[in-house]
Order: C-alpha cells, then sequence, then structure tokens
C-alpha cells in the first residue's frame, strides 16, 4: 500500500518544506510515499473553485485506492487511531491511501460525498503549510506505534 497526500495549495515557504522534507525522508522507510501539490482554481466564486479542485483532486484516486480529507469539522482522532486507520487500510489490501488538503475554500461537497472518510487534525483552520507538516508527522508517528518503536513516548 502507497500513502499519498495532495495538497491543493500554491507557493513554498522555507521552513514548512524543510520539516516535510525530514518526516518525508522518515517516512519512506517504511513502504512507497508519494506528495503532490493541485494548483487552487481561482478567479472565480468559491462554490465554482471548490468544485474545480474537487475534480482534479478525484482525476487522481483509482477504483482501489481509500481517500480521506484532512478538514477542521472532521472526526477527531488519536495518533493510535491514525495507527489503526494505516493498519487497517493495509489489511484491507487498499491501493492507495490518500489523504487530501483542501484548498482556500476547503472541500467540495461532491468531493465530500465520495470521501470514504473525513478527520480533522484540530479544531482550528490550519494553513496548508502547516496542516502538511502535521499529517506528515501523525503519518510517521502511527508507523513508529504499528512497529513498537520508541518515538511515540
Amino acid at each position: 500500500m502507497k500513502l499519498k497526500l495532495l495538497g491543493v495549495a500554491k507557493g513554498k515557504t522555507a521552513w514548512a518544506d524543510e520539516a516535510a522534507r525530514d518526516y518525508l525522508r522518515r517516512l519512506k522507510r517504511y513502504g512507497p510515499f508519494e506528495e503532490e501539490r493541485i494548483k487552487p482554481a481561482g478567479g472565480q466564486e468559491a462554490s465554482r473553485c471548490r468544485l474545480d479542485e474537487a475534480g482534479r483532486v478525484l482525476r487522481r484516486i483509482g477504483p482501489r485506492d481509500r481517500l480521506i480529507l484532512l478538514d477542521e469539522r472532521g472526526e477527531n482522532l488519536s495518533s493510535k487511531a491514525w495507527a489503526a486507520l494505516l493498519d487497517q487500510a493495509r489489511g484491507e489490501g487498499v491501493g492507495d491511501l490518500v489523504f487530501c488538503i483542501g484548498g482556500p475554500f476547503g472541500h467540495d461537497p461532491s468531493l465530500r460525498d465520495k470521501a470514504d472518510r473525513c478527520i480533522s487534525l484540530s479544531p482550528m483552520v490550519l494553513n496548508h503549510q502547516v496542516a502538511r507538516v502535521v499529517v506528515l508527522e501523525q503519518l510517521y508517528r502511527a508507523w513508529t506505534l504499528l512497529r513498537g518503536e520508541p518515538y511515540h513516548h
């Protein structure tokens, strides 16, 4: 099973890219990982932007993939629950386990309908760069929990 992080975002920030590189390096020890940025839609009203971005996300999801949306209104999971989510997907023969960070206007309802799950990183809205680092850290933590490695404590 490959882990994939899709982020609807533009631009880069040095501090977040450095932190992300560190966690990406760590994650690759546990299996394949792919990260892809999707350029946010612009020049239209928010609902049209969300719909356009949803279409571009869905074109990257295969029939055996599991899509997890990241949204402040999603369910709250502990680090152990993140590990259980990975373990369950691995056991069920999921193609790619895809985590998606939404664009500036969030996720379109059509994307929410297609998602297997919607989880929250925080009840606060996080900018894309912060969310990206938090997701990568939690995925790394989940793998260390599954392997019984000491990172968690």
